[in-house]
């Protein structure tokens, strides 16, 4: 349980403002985050980020050697567009921008938008997507990223680092991506702040295997045995999911996740080391310690990382950051430049309840993901009359689909736009009563969900626990259309109909 904390709705903030505070040598603060108080020009930026509650990921790797920003939502949850944009915006360098993160939906979405605006403005941006979560999927690259976001992301810095072209610096990506593999089992689950009741709760002699580090309990329970024995289960299976071409060569990190003491990671790593040693590989610069947690979780995650001519050295190149050095880095010049003004922080309402944002950041997911879409067919001129309308929900829907890669029975959002979009395209009716029609479709689609298994998404590694319960990003899209129904209404009645509907 997180015991020291004022108001729960403050955690996160507060806690990058204090990391500001104790290392203003390292990080200086923006909207949405931190970016590099040491200033490289010309370089490949590397930005990354996710939601909060990880330490030291992501806002502890920011510094010369490692990434140049680092974008800090709310716990667990995706940051918003406009918070990525701004970091991304202070941590360009002119050589282009790579924005670095796990494998989660409402990151892909975010970040995604975000790379398509820096590419209108002329940048270089592409996104890089962690997938070294064996217990997540079959495929690879469908996989979620856990514990294996530091060696990815470090690798792939120590390239931008050396001046290397994008281009050169995401063959990198590609390289190191697919040579780590991670595994992790949870023991308790963790309590989010100012809550009295962890997110789940595992048996005493139980533990969950496949965790997420967003609170998500394991795929399955397996019976807690000694160390020796964890040891041996997490590397035989991570040995049984080698990549091609692996090699012999392995960096191996045990990761705590939260409250798992060091002594018992010592313990635990002495268990790792043998039967590494003993399958006839050789163990180089093994990480011990607490690396991707989440919160207070109980629990562990084994990464192997099978090193080649190209990431070795990139892996053992010197860095210098909060809460990961290695070697010495060359003397870099504090950045006292003025920010750009997309990046100042700016003032907002008193925050609702803990419970409250983590609902309005699964609304604002949708809002951003859909009203950027519209947006783009609707414009700034022109009326926007039923034929627009129309074109512009088709256009949200296949950004949504575009950037995330859903369909119809994945269990998200797109569930309940499908039906939503091809009932207003094909509804005679006027505006209004139209998008009442798409509506009722919408929502009798999202609570269908319930019948479903996720297949992308933070639930999809859950299977069947995931039945039951609505999508809900699919249920968060019905809330966003009823509510913009009901302003349709209001319009047409107060102004004797609406003149877009001619």
């Amino acid at each position: 349980m997180t015991r020291l904390v004022n108001n729960p709705d403050d955690f996160p903030s507060q806690a990058v403002a204090g990391l500001v505070s104790a290392f203003p040598n390292y990080v200086r603060p923006v909207f949405g985050g931190v970016v590099r108080a040491a200033r490289t020009d010309r370089k490949v930026a590397l930005v990354v980020g996710g939601g909060s509650g990880h330490y030291p990921a992501f806002a502890g790797w920011v510094g010369p050697g490692f990434a140049d920003g680092a974008v800090c939502g709310n716990i667990f949850s995706s940051p918003s567009a406009s918070q990525a944009y701004a970091v991304c915006k202070a941590a360009d360098r002119g050589a282009g921008i790579l924005i670095g993160f796990g494998n989660y939906a409402g990151d892909v979405l975010h970040f995604g938008q975000v790379a398509e605006r820096l590419r209108s403005e002329g940048i270089d941006a592409r996104c890089l997507l962690v997938t070294d979560d064996i217990a997540s999927g079959q495929e690879h690259l469908k996989r979620r990223g856990i514990a294996g976001d530091l060696p990815v992301f470090k690798v792939t810095a120590a390239a931008c680092e050396e001046g290397r072209r994008i281009d050169e610096v995401v063959a990198v990506f590609d390289r190191i991506n697919d040579r780590t593999r991670s595994l992790g089992v949870a023991f308790a689950g963790c309590t989010l702040p100012g809550w009295d009741e962890p997110l789940f709760r595992v048996e005493a002699t139980q533990m969950g295997v496949g965790m997420g580090i967003h609170g998500e309990p394991g795929i399955h329970d397996e019976a807690l045995g000694t160390a020796d024995e964890v040891a041996a289960m997490l590397v035989d299976r991570l040995l049984a999911d080698r990549p091609n071409n692996s090699g012999t060569r392995v960096v191996p990190i045990v990761n705590g996740l939260g409250s798992t003491k060091y002594e018992e990671l010592f313990v635990l790593w002495n268990s790792v080391s043998r039967r590494l040693e003993d399958a006839g590989l050789t163990i180089v610069d093994p990480q011990v310690g607490e690396f991707v947690t989440s919160l207070d979780m109980a629990g562990v995650s084994l990464t192997l990382v099978w090193l080649d001519d190209v990431i070795e050295p990139l892996w053992l190149a010197a860095c210098d950051t909060p809460a990961f050095r290695r070697g010495t880095v060359a003397q870099v010049d504090f950045d006292t430049t003025p920010l750009p003004q997309e990046v100042e922080q700016v003032s907002i309402t008193k925050p609702g309840s803990h419970v409250s944002q983590r609902l309005a950041g699964v609304i604002v997911q949708a809002l951003e993901a859909v009203l950027t879409g519209f947006g783009a067919v609707l414009g700034d001129e022109d009326r926007a009359d039923k034929d627009a309308i129309r074109q512009a929900a088709r256009a949200a829907l296949d950004a949504v689909t575009q950037l995330g890669g859903a369909k119809t029975g994945d269990k998200t959002m797109v569930d309940a736009m499908i039906p939503f979009v091809t009932t207003l395209e094909s509804s005679a009716d006027a505006l209004p009563q139209a998008w009442e029609s798409a509506c009722r479709a919408a929502d009798a689609a999202a609570q269908a969900t319930s019948e479903m298994t996720a297949k992308i998404g933070r639930a999809r590694p859950l299977g069947e626990k995931s039945l039951g319960t609505p999508d809900p990003g699919a249920m968060s899209f019905c809330e966003v259309v009823v509510a913009v129904g009901s302003v349709l209404s209001t319009s047409a009645s107060s102004n004797g109909g609406l003149r877009a509907q001619r």
